[in-house]
């Protein structure tokens, strides 16, 4: 019998999730359990787990698609199965789209791109098209002009393979690993010839969000709205704290921690909390829930916003555990790799 895969609610406020990757291709054998596709969600990236076994048989929506969570994005059937009537009812008549970047790139229109007229030989891409664009420009994302830069590779020698002949990240990260043309010394990667002055094209680009970013945006209205808002100011002597940040490193040291301020200030805000616990509290509408234990959120800046992964119960951590936990959830946080229960509650 054919299963529908759906969009999941990998985490508990997510709304809409984007695919990064397929890790099974159309004609696949599929396990029960088994990880089918990689999902960005509002907070990280996360594994989609088959709940079906048989053949992979349509993918319906590709890699780079934002979908509500509980629609389907691809089915699972045994092969000689008509599996026809829940493609149309998906809205999945059309080939699966195979939009590109993982690394929160814009994409293209999905009109077909004309034919470029000849131009000066320039690297192109596979499917012919000039990676260089008016002026002599290298098309290429913010993120493969990074990575360009990082590993001094010169774009102008890159056939680009994202739409219209554009260099995106996995063009970059080819080269690196094969050997292409430096940029010269103390020049940025792609050295760009002057544009000509021209009020043609496009007044404006729209770039897609990421997950992350949306759920920020909606978080941030929210948190204005509804909730009457005052400000404390006080000013505090960080003397005797720099101090004893001093004599807590020198015991640290033998252990490879290193105390920060931050840890101090977690600490000591939540042994606060402990003493005034109507501050630990959330509004109920018809209720007040005041809360026994302390839990910290810690704000993390990553490249799509800011993430809050939480310190449990740090009114009874000492400050090594504490240090401990927000570097190595810190770290996973740049990588997208926390789970649910680390950035909520």
């Amino acid at each position: 019998m054919a299963t529908k895969v759906h969009m999941e609610a990998l985490s508990p406020t997510m709304e809409e999730g984007q695919v990064v990757r397929w890790l099974k291709s159309e004609g696949e054998d599929v396990a029960k359990g088994e990880i089918l596709a990689e999902i960005e969600t509002d907070k990280a990236t996360m594994e989609l787990v088959a709940r079906g076994e048989g053949i992979l048989r349509k993918i319906i929506s590709g890699e780079g698609a934002a979908v509500p969570v509980g629609e389907v994005i691809a089915v699972i059937a045994a092969a000689d199965e008509d599996i026809d009537d829940l493609i149309a009812s998906a809205g999945g008549g059309a080939p699966a789209a195979t939009a590109e970047p993982t690394d929160g790139e814009a994409e293209e229109s999905q009109a077909t791109p004309a034919p470029p007229p000849a131009a000066p030989a320039s690297a192109s891409s596979e499917n012919g098209q000039s990676a260089r664009g008016p002026g002599g420009r290298v098309k290429a994302s913010p993120v493969a002009k990074r990575l360009a830069e990082e590993h001094g590779i010169d774009l102008s020698a890159l056939a680009g393979s994202g739409p219209g002949g554009r260099v995106i990240k996995r063009d970059v990260e080819e080269a690196a690993r094969s050997g292409v043309p430096a940029a010269a010394p103390g020049a940025p990667a792609a050295i760009s010839a002057p544009a000509a002055v021209s009020v043609g094209g496009p007044e404006y680009v729209d770039i897609p969000l990421t997950q992350i970013r949306k759920t920020i945006a909606r978080r941030l209205a929210e948190s204005i709205g509804p909730v009457p808002h005052f400000f404390l100011t006080v000013d505090v002597d960080m003397g005797r704290v720099l101090q004893a940040r001093k004599d807590v490193n020198r015991i640290l040291e033998a252990r490879g921690a290193k105390a920060s301020i931050n840890d101090f200030i977690v600490k000591a805000a939540a042994v606060a909390l402990t003493h005034h616990p109507e501050c630990n509290a959330w509004w109920q509408g018809d209720s007040i829930r005041q809360f026994n234990h302390v839990h910290m959120g810690i704000a993390v800046a990553v490249p799509d916003g800011l993430i809050t992964p939480v310190v449990r119960n740090a009114h009874v951590k000492g400050l090594a555990q504490i240090e401990t936990e927000i570097r190595e959830m810190a770290g996973r946080a740049q990588e997208k790799k926390l789970k649910p229960d680390e950035y909520t509650g």
